[in-house]
């Protein structure tokens, strides 16, 4: 059996039976290009019939380097799984010499991982750690958090305030519009169709009423905390995240720099200035959602407006801006606190960000729950 290679390259392959043995003649120019042109055709030839011998012919070989030993070695590979002996023959000096280098080195094969077997008791051990152990990291965050904002109060002169603007603009400045859009919108549907259930009693007035207290006392901090923790927390926990994984935090403690003075306190602080006035932003961008459907139902606009700000007064005012104060808090602080506890890995910062976007609106759901409570007792 003869077969012949024909490719843009010189390396040829030609197989032949020779009794109960095979014979693969090479030659030409065996490197990356050559090899790959006869590899498939030599493995074929190697693999197509059972034979007790291979003999590799390297004869009319001009050149080899790693790409040629490889094919010799992936030869080897398959008379030994046809229980065969290979030879090399004609071999020149220093192809003899590269082909040493590693011709009786056993190959690393893959191995088969063992699944890791747990009992339930321990999966249930391990998570409830794992949960312990971002309780007590949230914990010591918040608390030394807490301990640097007081001390901006008393030394406000420390604080880095060009990285605070520049975390303004970042949070505000740039997510003035999809704050407004999204505020426009939801004013604009919740009054259509709030009217139009309303209409059926005759009762459409009372639409500028109701979204008046439902902006400003819940949906107003509730939404815009939401997109910023989306938007804003987490680009804090990439930015941090990267950071580390960089080792530039490390770097910063080896220069005596605090992290979460240096990095931390900057965000948290322009984000406590930022989501109450983007607060402010969006319940007006609400209301003119509002007036617009008012309007087109032949309510004057001075209808619309006296009757919000009849019916919103400055508890509902302030309790809003509480909210956005305290929901700032958690955007921010979840974002940072992710970001530091960026792993190693190439994936590392995407799960980062992703657990700080979840973890922001979940304890946002959560600190919400409990600001309904508080203001139900408290008679707000």
């Amino acid at each position: 059996m003869t077969k012949n290679n024909r490719s843009l390259t010189d390396a040829r392959v030609s197989i032949s039976n020779r009794g109960d043995g095979l014979v693969m003649a090479l030659s030409g120019r065996l490197d990356a290009a050559g090899t790959a042109s006869v590899w498939d055709d030599a493995v074929k030839g190697a693999s197509s019939s059972p034979f007790a011998r291979l003999t590799a012919d390297c004869g009319g070989v001009t050149y080899m380097d790693g790409a040629g030993v490889a094919l010799l070695l992936k030869l080897k590979a398959l008379s030994a799984e046809h229980s065969a002996a290979m030879d090399l023959a004609n071999l020149r000096e220093e192809d003899s010499r590269l082909v040493a280098l590693t011709w009786d080195n056993v190959r690393p094969g893959w191995l088969a991982g063992e699944r890791e077997r747990r009992g339930l008791a321990e999966s249930v051990g391990a998570a409830g750690g794992e949960v312990w152990r971002n309780i007590r990291e949230m914990v010591a965050f918040v608390g030394e958090s807490t301990v640097l904002l007081a001390q901006v109060a008393i030394h406000p002169r420390r604080v880095r305030w060009k990285d605070v603007v520049l975390a303004c603009i970042n949070v505000g400045v740039e997510s003035m519009f999809i704050i407004v859009l999204i505020g426009f919108l939801m004013g604009l549907i919740m009054s259509f169709q709030s009217a139009i259930s309303l209409q059926r009693f005759g009762g459409e007035i009372f639409v500028p009423n109701m979204l008046g207290l439902v902006m400003f006392r819940e949906m107003g901090p509730l939404v815009t905390s939401i997109l910023l923790a989306a938007r804003s927390g987490s680009a804090f926990a990439a930015e941090i995240g990267t950071m580390k994984i960089n080792e530039e935090l490390d770097a910063l403690t080896t220069m005596g720099l605090s992290p979460m003075r240096f990095l931390v306190v900057p965000k948290l602080l322009a984000t406590m200035c930022m989501v109450p006035l983007m607060t402010m932003f969006f319940n007006m961008a609400s209301l003119v959602g509002g007036a617009l459907v008012m309007l087109s139902m032949g309510y004057p606009l001075v209808t619309f407006t006296s009757r919000v700000f009849a019916n919103v007064g400055a508890t509902d005012f302030w309790g809003g801006m509480a909210k956005g104060l305290v929901f700032s808090f958690l955007v921010a602080g979840v974002g940072c606190l992710r970001g530091m506890q960026t792993r190693s890995g190439a994936s590392a910062v995407g799960l980062s960000t992703t657990s700080a976007v979840v973890s922001g609106i979940i304890l946002i759901a959560f600190a919400d729950g409990i600001f309904a409570v508080a203001y139900y007792y408290l008679g707000l």
